[in-house]
């Protein structure tokens, strides 16, 4: 009986030992009964069966494609593990619109896979402007593609980029020398990184979805509404079957639950204890968790100035009253863009008038640009790389100042000033380059200046809802041509790998043998 049991449990573990894009197939596949189930609960049997078959071919598929690759020996490296999150990224959605197709019948297969693209990037561009059309298990599918979509972004960003110094963790060079686990994280194959990075972010990533789902239902939302606003914030993809965060019925409580779980993109150190690069500094000593506090904080402060200093008499108290929905309104705004979610508040209207903010498009997308904390879900540059540019600019103006002057602080920091900033540097430039490509694609597509700019910025640093509300008119995805669509889906996945993960992947020393 021992035997037999040993035997069972060795054929399991051989079933397991499949490539990474493979268990990722079979996970998805899994993931579409939960749909199904929620549509057979209200009695929806179209979009049940829309789920359930697909769900069921998709998981017989994998099962025998995990029989035929289980324990065969493979040759896996770091061009195997990019072009796997790259496959996640562009095939995987193939599969993953199938059943959204089947429920809604009359939607093309192009714009559902442009859908699926941007949930599984957490991006949150919508091509469904009428979110009636879509049934509770579509809006269920869609935020339940988005919040395994960033558990694979905090699962890949330890396991398979921070040991090709990819990702963000390229500035930390130095730190991956000091604590010495440089070496031994490389010596391990992706999979098995992936699978142990997962086992253990895994838990951490849905108490905490499941500490937000509960509060937003306390605070008034529906059920539905809750879990698909929970797993969009923990996911910072913005995705919501109403439209926003605004109309959930859970009000201020549940905007500043919200608010809460927006720090959880400013760093990795706020959901994990540093086991990639490990730190002892205090949580409130994070250079990223100390800009990102900063910039809430900062930002509307000086919007609150900007409106006393052009206060005029009587129009001035007339919206006074309105001063603390208009503050709050901003820093939810702040927190909000900056973590790349794009939920917008319901005092947002409120604020912009008591601002007079008329287009405040160009703050919402430098919020964006700039983005959360390497390692995260969010997108953007990322607030380690400004962090670092920051101090490498501090340092020059001392030593204008003062040319023989000594910068201190210890080795690590010596090195984020020079080879951290310069790596920085570079990736800010590779940004802005990828920018000036895309704006210049979508514009041969048809597109004008500042559409393109919007959608631009919207896609590279996986902000989808930044069409709605950083443009004088709010944008539509559904309106745009096909081409400037694929262009868009390209460029969510390359925001979402980011371009040194690109350029590491065509570099030629990963294709030889």
């Amino acid at each position: 009986m021992a035997n037999d049991r040993s035997r069972a449990r060795q054929r399991v573990a051989r079933l397991l030992d499949v490539p990474p894009f493979v268990a990722l197939m079979g996970l998805f596949a899994l993931s579409m009964y939960v749909p199904a189930i929620v549509a057979a609960a209200v009695r929806d049997w179209q979009s049940a069966r829309s789920f359930l078959q697909p769900g069921t071919l998709f998981l017989a598929i994998f099962l025998m494609v995990a029989f035929a690759t289980a324990g065969s020996p493979r040759r896996r490296g770091a061009r195997g593990d990019l072009l796997t999150l790259l496959a996640a990224y562009l095939v995987l959605p193939l599969m993953l619109a199938l059943p959204l197709w089947e429920s809604l019948r009359d939607a093309r297969y192009l714009d559902v896979y442009f859908e699926m693209v941007s949930s599984v990037t957490t991006t949150g561009a919508t091509v469904f402007d009428d979110h009636g059309d879509l049934s509770g298990a579509d809006h269920l599918w869609r935020a339940l593609v988005g919040w395994l979509g960033g558990l694979l972004m905090w699962t890949a960003a330890a396991a398979l980029l921070a040991p090709l110094n990819l990702g963000g963790f390229e500035i930390m060079g130095q730190q991956e020398r000091v604590a010495g686990t440089g070496d031994n994280q490389r010596k391990k194959d992706g999979p098995t990184r992936l699978q142990r990075h997962a086992v253990y972010l895994f838990p951490v990533y849905g108490a905490l979805t499941l500490v937000l789902w509960t509060g937003l239902t306390l605070a008034g939302a529906t059920p539905l509404v809750a879990a698909c606003h929970a797993m969009s914030t923990m996911a910072t993809s913005g995705i919501s079957p109403i439209g926003g965060a605004g109309g959930s019925g859970a009000g201020l409580p549940g905007e500043m639950l919200m608010f809460v779980f927006f720090g959880f993109a400013l760093s990795r150190r706020t959901f994990t204890r540093d086991y990639v690069f490990p730190d002892r500094r205090r949580m409130i000593d994070d250079p990223e968790v100390r800009m990102g506090l900063f910039l809430a904080a900062a930002i509307p402060s000086l919007l609150v100035l900007r409106h006393y200093a052009g206060m005029l008499g009587a129009d001035g108290a007339q919206h006074d009253s309105d001063g603390l929905k208009a503050l709050w309104g901003g820093v939810f705004m702040v927190m909000s863009f900056l973590s790349t979610t794009g939920f917008e508040s319901a005092d947002w209207e409120t604020a912009r008038d008591w601002f007079r903010l008329d287009v405040p498009g160009l703050l919402l997308l430098g919020l964006a640009m700039i983005g959360g904390g390497v390692a995260t879900t969010a997108g953007g540059v990322k607030l380690l790389r400004v962090y670092v540019l920051y101090r490498h600019a501090n340092r020059e103006l001392e030593r204008l100042v003062h040319p023989n002057s000594v910068g201190g602080s210890g080795g690590q920091a010596r090195y984020l000033r020079r080879q951290g900033a310069y790596m920085a540097w570079i990736f800010f430039m590779l940004f802005a380059i990828s920018i000036a490509v895309v704006m210049l694609a979508l514009a041969l597509a048809g597109l004008d200046f500042e559409t393109a700019l919007v959608l631009t910025v919207a896609a590279l640093s996986t902000t989808g809802p930044l069409a709605a509300v950083a443009a004088e008119n709010p944008l539509s995805y559904a309106a745009l041509p096909d081409v400037a669509k694929m262009i868009l889906a390209g460029s969510m996945v390359l925001g979402r790998l980011e371009t040194l993960a690109i350029i590491a992947l065509l570099n030629p020393e990963f294709w030889r043998k």
